[in-house]
């Protein structure tokens, strides 16, 4: 007699989820328009093909490829959002945003306060970043610390295909300025595929393993390097809670702080530099709420502080990998 098998979990990538995200929330929304550089077809969804096959959907009125302007991108979609519509803009690199810093931080971070809250802006600002490719010190910084401290901007960013669709249709939903920050080499890794309408939290965290030795916070492609890192802990003998954080601002603080309060020990992981980085707001948090029930002093595990490398080898040396993780939580162990 045969036996039937459990149909596997559709798979997708972080590339192809944002592209689903992006297609559904303009098919439930005619208000949701797409800008940015070589976003339209034929030119392929810009430049890794996020955005590729939209126009040929919904139209080059929703889909428009723009000058190479990082200013005229913000700036059209914070006078589109000012008038009903939902811009997602893309900005090829995240290094590229500093060309666009007084449309972010003046006009799309403030307008709101300016107003008394009567005007909001409703736009997503898409980039992506992350070393692994050999892009050089101008293509590759994780720059969220800069915008998380900017009062009025929301940022996220996501670790796996389904919460890249579940926090991008929450980021087109929001009334407020986000910024969705994409790493560039997680795009093409596949898993567990989201389900169509998929919502994600803004301000949520994920716990991914349950541990009561030490804590890891970390965001991004550190969780790819955390999960080995929890498993290599668990044939250790350390058992590790890792969490992701999903949001950067707003930040998950009682997620983190019920955690860390489990088990006395913290460790935050970015790619970013480490100096005045996430991993030193959350740090000081849990030092000022949480002092009393440390068993070790926050670690944080960051890039080095410098322009990221373009020398291959160097470029891996720079930022935390799963061994540095493994050897910091032994460290605050012991």
């Amino acid at each position: 007699m045969a036996t039937q098998t459990a149909a596997k979990p559709a798979k997708a990538n972080i590339l192809q989820a944002i592209n689903a995200a992006i297609a559904d929330a303009m098919e439930a929304d005619d208000n949701v328009v797409v800008l940015g550089e070589d976003v339209a077809d034929p030119e392929e969804g810009g430049v890794c093909g996020v955005t590729k096959g939209l126009s040929s959907r919904f139209g080059d009125a929703r889909v428009r490829s723009t000058p190479i302007s990082e200013q005229a991108i913000v700036g059209a979609a914070i006078g589109a959002s000012l008038v009903g519509f939902k811009p997602v803009a893309e900005i090829m690199l995240m290094n590229f945003t500093t060309v666009a810093m007084d449309m972010i931080v003046n006009h799309a971070a403030k307008l709101r306060f300016m107003s008394g809250g009567q005007t909001h802006v409703p736009i997503v600002i898409r980039t992506m970043t992350g070393t692994g490719f050999a892009s050089g010190g101008q293509h590759c910084d994780y720059l969220e610390a800069w915008f998380a401290h900017t009062a009025g901007i929301k940022v996220v960013a996501p670790s796996s295909p389904r919460d890249a669709y579940g926090l991008m249709r929450s980021a087109i939903d929001d009334p407020d300025p986000m910024l969705f920050i994409e790493n560039l080499p997680t795009y093409w890794t596949p898993a567990e595929a989201p389900e169509k309408d998929h919502r994600v939290p803004i301000g949520k965290a994920k716990l991914l393993s349950e541990g009561g030795d030490v804590t890891i916070i970390a965001y991004a492609r550190m969780i790819q390097e955390a999960l080995p890192a929890v498993a290599q802990l668990a044939e250790a003998g350390i058992s590790a809670e890792l969490i992701d954080l999903r949001t950067i601002a707003p930040w998950d603080r009682d997620t983190v702080l019920a955690s860390v309060a489990r088990t006395g020990r913290a460790m935050i992981v970015h790619e970013a530099v480490t100096p005045f980085g996430v991993g030193a707001e959350i740090g000081s948090v849990l030092n000022e709420e949480l002092f009393g029930k440390l068993k070790a002093p926050v670690k944080r595990l960051g890039g080095a502080f410098c322009a990221v490398p373009f020398s291959k080898p160097l470029e891996t040396a720079f930022a935390p990998q799963t061994a540095d993780i493994v050897a910091a939580a032994k460290a605050l162990m012991a």
